[in-house]
C-alpha cells in the first residue's frame, strides 16, 4: 500500500519549488500572460531546481532516480505558481522522459547528457493533432519504412517551442502503433508554422508543426527496432496533465477563498454566505479526491502495477472537469473583480479551460 507522506528529498524539492513559484514565477505570471512570454532568466531559475535531473540517474547526466511520485508533486507545485511557467519550466522532459523510459542504451547514452548537464534549451515534443477526435492510440501521422528511413507526413498542434527547438520527438503512427521518432529540428520537411494564438497559457509559445515526407533514420525511432510500450509514456503525459490541473485548481480556490474571508458585503464576510461557503467546499473536496487519484495513478506507475494506465487515464479526466469548475466558481466568488485582469482568478479559469486539450504538453 502506497503512503501519503512525501520522503525528505521529496519535501526539500516542494520546499525549493514553493520559494520559486512565490518569489518569482507568480509575481512574474500577469505580465507574462499579457506580454506573451517568459524571461528566459525566469525560466532558467526554475531548470535550475532540478526537478528533470532529479528523475534521471547519473549514468545519463541526472543525479537522482525516476519516480512518477517525485514529478506529479513538482509539476503541481510549479502550477500553483503558474501553468504556462510550469509547463515551459518542464518541456525538456517532453523529449528527455520518453528517451529514459523508452530509448535504447545508445540512445541514452547519446542524447540525454547535452539536455541534462546543460541550461534550459527547448528540446520538446509533438503529439496532439488537430482534430476534434483526437486520440493519441490512433494518430493520424504516419511513418512509413522507405528503404533504410522512416517517411513521417502529417500536422501536429501545440508543440511548445517548436521554433526554438534543438530537437523533437514526434509522435506517428507505425503498423498501427503510436512510436515516437527523434527528429532534428533542421530536418528536411519539417516546417514550423506561427505562433498559435490561444485562450490561455498565453506566456507559453505553441506552434503547429507540418511533416512533409521527413527522413528519419532506422536509428532515430525511439526504442530501435523494438516497438516502444507508448501506453507508459501516454500514462506519463495524463498524470502529468492531472497534476498541472490539481495544482492551477489549488491556486484559483486559495486565492478565492481568502478574497470570501476578508471581503464584506453589507457587514458580512462573503464566505460567511451559505452559498459560498458550499462551493468552496465542494471545490476543496474536488481538488483532493483529483490530488489523491493522481497521486495513487503515479504510484502504480512506479510500481509496475498493471492498473496504472486505467487509473492514470481516470486522473487526466477527473482533473479536466475539475480544473474547470474550480476555476470558474473561483471567478464567481470575486463576482464583478473576478472578470478584471487585476485579480488572476480570470487568467486561472481560461487556463483551466485548456486542461482538457493539453495532453501531451508535460511528462513526469
Amino acid at each position: 500500500m502506497y503512503g501519503f507522506e512525501p520522503s525528505e528529498e521529496q519535501k526539500m524539492l516542494i520546499d525549493a519549488i514553493q520559494r520559486y513559484t512565490t518569489n518569482d514565477l507568480r509575481p512574474a505570471a500577469h505580465d507574462a500572460d499579457e506580454g506573451g512570454f517568459f524571461s528566459e532568466d525566469l525560466i532558467e531559475k526554475g531548470w535550475e531546481l532540478g526537478i528533470l535531473q532529479a528523475s534521471l540517474p547519473e549514468d545519463y547526466g541526472g543525479f537522482g532516480e525516476y519516480s512518477a511520485v517525485t514529478g506529479v508533486l513538482a509539476a503541481e507545485e510549479l502550477a500553483h505558481g503558474d501553468l504556462a511557467g510550469g509547463i515551459a519550466v518542464l518541456t525538456p522532459g517532453l523529449y528527455a522522459m520518453p528517451i529514459f523510459l523508452a530509448g535504447t542504451e545508445q540512445q541514452k547514452e547519446s542524447l540525454l547528457p547535452a539536455v541534462i548537464e546543460a541550461e534550459w534549451k527547448p528540446y520538446t515534443a509533438a503529439l496532439i493533432e488537430p482534430r476534434f477526435d483526437f486520440d493519441p492510440n490512433d494518430l493520424k501521422t504516419e511513418a512509413i519504412e522507405f528503404g533504410d528511413v522512416y517517411l513521417l507526413s502529417g500536422e501536429k498542434v501545440f508543440v511548445p517551442y517548436a521554433d526554438q527547438a534543438e530537437a523533437y520527438i514526434i509522435y506517428a503512427k507505425l503498423d498501427d502503433a503510436t512510436q515516437g521518432f527523434i527528429v532534428e529540428a533542421d530536418a528536411e520537411g519539417v516546417e514550423v508554422g506561427k505562433r498559435q494564438a490561444m485562450m490561455g497559457v498565453n506566456a507559453l509559445p505553441l506552434h503547429k508543426i507540418k511533416l512533409d515526407k521527413v527522413h528519419v533514420p532506422m536509428e532515430n525511432k525511439l526504442g530501435g527496432q523494438s516497438s516502444i510500450d507508448f501506453e507508459k509514456i501516454l500514462s506519463s503525459f495524463r498524470i502529468a496533465t492531472a497534476s498541472l490541473g490539481v495544482g492551477l485548481a489549488r491556486a484559483a480556490f486559495e486565492y478565492s477563498r481568502d478574497y470570501a474571508k476578508d471581503r464584506d458585503v453589507f457587514g458580512v464576510k462573503v464566505a460567511q454566505k451559505q452559498a459560498i461557503a458550499f462551493m468552496l467546499a465542494e471545490m476543496a473536496t474536488e481538488i483532493e479526491a483529483i490530488r489523491l487519484l493522481t497521486w495513487e495513478a503515479a504510484w502504480m506507475i512506479d510500481e509496475g502495477k498493471e492498473e496504472a494506465a486505467k487509473y492514470a487515464y481516470l486522473a487526466q479526466t477527473g482533473a479536466m472537469d475539475m480544473a474547470m469548475m474550480v476555476t470558474d466558481r473561483a471567478v464567481q466568488i470575486l463576482g464583478g473583480h473576478g472578470y478584471i485582469r487585476e485579480h488572476p482568478v480570470e487568467m486561472w479559469m481560461r487556463c483551466g479551460r485548456g486542461i482538457a486539450s493539453f495532453t501531451g504538453l508535460a511528462m513526469v
